[in-house]
C-alpha cells in the first residue's frame, strides 16, 4: 500500500496542545513527544524536509507559573507563553536531538507572513535550516501577540506557514481521523470523507467547534487553514494524533481526510505574481538575456540595459525586451539602487559591488512569469 505521504518531499506538521499537553496535569506527554520525533527522523532519513508548527507554550507555561483558571487574561497568556516558550523549545531540542536533529525555534505573528520583507526573511530563515539538516520549529509569538494581531490559533498559522515556505502537504494532527459530515461527538451517524476535492460552503457546514480550553481551534479552524493551503497549491491532511507513532501510523495507512490542491503550487504562484501584486518597476534587458528567459534561465544583472521605477527586494517588476515589450514579470532579488549598480555587469563584479553571499541573480526563474506580447501567461 502506498503511503499517503509518499507523493510529498516537504511537509509542514501542525501539533495542537491537547496532544503535546496532559490536559488533567499540564505536563508534556513525554512518551508521546518521543514517538512522533521517531516518526520525524523516519521521515527525514526518506529525504523529506519537515517543518513543524508547534504549539503547547502558554499550556506549558500555565503549569510552571501556577496560573490555574481556564480563561486566562492577555497579560497572564503573555507571561504563560513567555515561560512556555523557553520549555517548549527545550523539549523539541531533546526530542529530536536523541535522532541527532538539530531544531531552530521561529516566533511568528502575523505581520511576518503578511508583510512581503519579514516574509522573505523568515522564508529565508527556514529554508537555509532545512538546507542544513534542520528542523525549524515555529510557534506564534504569544508573549508579545495581542488580541488584535494575532492568528489566534496554529491551524491557520500552519497553512501560511506552509504556503510561505512552499510546502507539498500540510499535515494537521487532530483529535479525530479527518473531516465528518457532522461533529462526530455529537452526531453518531456522522459519516468519514477521506477525501476533499474543493473546499465549498456544503464542507465548511460541517465543520464544529473547538473541542477543550486548551485548543483554540476546531474542524472550522482546520477547514479554513485548507482553504488558504489548497488555494495556493499545498494539499492538506487532517489526521488523528493523539495515538502512539501518529505519523507512521499515517504512512501505513490510518484513516484520515485528504483536501487535494485547488491547483498546482506552480500555477497557484504565476497566479499570484500575475494577479495580486502591484507592478513597482521594470528591467528592460538585451536581446539575449530575453530569449535566455524563454529557455528558463534566471535573469542576471548582465543582461539588464536599463532599470525604472523604486523597488524594494521582493517587490515585483515587469521584464522588458530592446523594444519595450513586456516578457515577464517576477519577485525582484535585490532594491532598486542595488540593481542600478550591478545592471550590465558580470558575476565577479557584483560579488565585489554587493559582498559575498548576495543574489547573483536579479530575478530567479522559480519567481518569474513569462507573458505573451498578448498579456498571457506562458
Amino acid at each position: 500500500m502506498t503511503s499517503p505521504l509518499s507523493p510529498y518531499r516537504r511537509l509542514t506538521i501542525k501539533i495542537g496542545s491537547a496532544l503535546l499537553v496532559d490536559s488533567a496535569t499540564g505536563k508534556l506527554r513525554s512518551s508521546w513527544l518521543a514517538d512522533l520525533s521517531e516518526d520525524v527522523a523516519a521521515l527525514k532519513a526518506a529525504g523529506t524536509e519537515i517543518v513543524i508548527v508547534s504549539s503547547g507554550a502558554i499550556a506549558l507555561g500555565r503549569r510552571l507559573l501556577k496560573l490555574d483558571a481556564i480563561a486566562l487574561p492577555l497579560e497572564q497568556s503573555q507571561a504563560a507563553a513567555s515561560a512556555g516558550q523557553i520549555a517548549l523549545s527545550q523539549a523539541w531540542a531533546e526530542a529530536l536531538g536523541r535522532h541527532g536533529i538539530v531544531t531552530g525555534q521561529i516566533l511568528i505573528t502575523p505581520n511576518i507572513t503578511e508583510e512581503r520583507r519579514y516574509y522573505l526573511n523568515a522564508r529565508t530563515t527556514i529554508a537555509t535550516l532545512l538546507s542544513l539538516g534542520a528542523v525549524p520549529i515555529i510557534n506564534e509569538n504569544d508573549s508579545v501577540a495581542t488580541a488584535e494581531i494575532r492568528y489566534g490559533d496554529n491551524d491557520r498559522l500552519s497553512a501560511r506557514v506552509a504556503t510561505m515556505i512552499e510546502a507539498d502537504c500540510l499535515v494537521l494532527l487532530s483529535d479525530v481521523d479527518g473531516l465528518y459530515t457532522a461533529p462526530p461527538a455529537r452526531d453518531p451517524t456522522a459519516t468519514h470523507l477521506p477525501v476533499i476535492a474543493s473546499i465549498t460552503p456544503a464542507i465548511e457546514a460541517m465543520a464544529g467547534g473547538a473541542a477543550s480550553h486548551l485548543s483554540r481551534g476546531g474542524m472550522t479552524t482546520k477547514v479554513e487553514a485548507g482553504k488558504i493551503a489548497t488555494q495556493a497549491g499545498t494539499a492538506m491532511i487532517i489526521a488523528k494524533g493523539t495515538e502512539t507513532h501518529p505519523l507512521r501510523a499515517l504512512t501505513e495507512g490510518a484513516r484520515h481526510t485528504l483536501f487535494h490542491p485547488a491547483q498546482s503550487r506552480a500555477q497557484a504562484r504565476k497566479r499570484w505574481i500575475m494577479g495580486t501584486l502591484a507592478v513597482a518597476g521594470t528591467l528592460q534587458v538585451d536581446a539575449g538575456a530575453a530569449r535566455a528567459l524563454l529557455t528558463g534561465k534566471s535573469l542576471l544583472p548582465i543582461g539588464v540595459t536599463k532599470v525604472k521605477g523604486q523597488f524594494d527586494r521582493g517587490d515585483a517588476i515587469a521584464i522588458t525586451d530592446p523594444d519595450g515589450h513586456e516578457i515577464a514579470r517576477g519577485l525582484v532579488g535585490l532594491d532598486s539602487e542595488e540593481a542600478r549598480l550591478v545592471m550590465g555587469k558580470r558575476g565577479p563584479t557584483v560579488v565585489e559591488l554587493l559582498g559575498v553571499g548576495n543574489r547573483s541573480e536579479l530575478v530567479h526563474r522559480d519567481n518569474m512569469v513569462m507573458v505573451s506580447k498578448a498579456g498571457e501567461v506562458l
